[in-house]
């Protein structure tokens, strides 16, 4: 039989849409939560991609890829401006 989890305790992969609005509600939206959301996703991307037997370069290679798209991002507006127009 499985064990009942509370809503609370879930994960966001197994709570159902419906219960979504309540899980987001019950959420620590304090400085100090939000600091350990990060300090927690950090040490679970850094022991799946980073600190492994045989790593390769698949997790470097994502943050660096996510460092190219927030950079384009946030240069997105100069980049369109600088743009050579056929009719101007």
């Amino acid at each position: 039989l499985p064990r009942a989890v509370l809503l609370k305790d879930m994960k966001l992969m197994d709570v159902k849409l419906g219960q979504l609005p309540s899980w987001v509600a019950m959420r620590d939206f304090t400085p100090g939560g939000i600091a350990g959301a990060f300090r927690r996703g950090y040490d679970r991307y850094y022991n799946k991609y980073i600190n492994v037997k045989k790593g390769g370069l698949g997790g470097i290679s994502m943050v660096l890829a996510g460092y190219v798209v927030l950079s384009y991002i946030w240069s997105y507006s100069h980049i369109k401006h600088d743009r050579r127009r056929k009719y101007h």
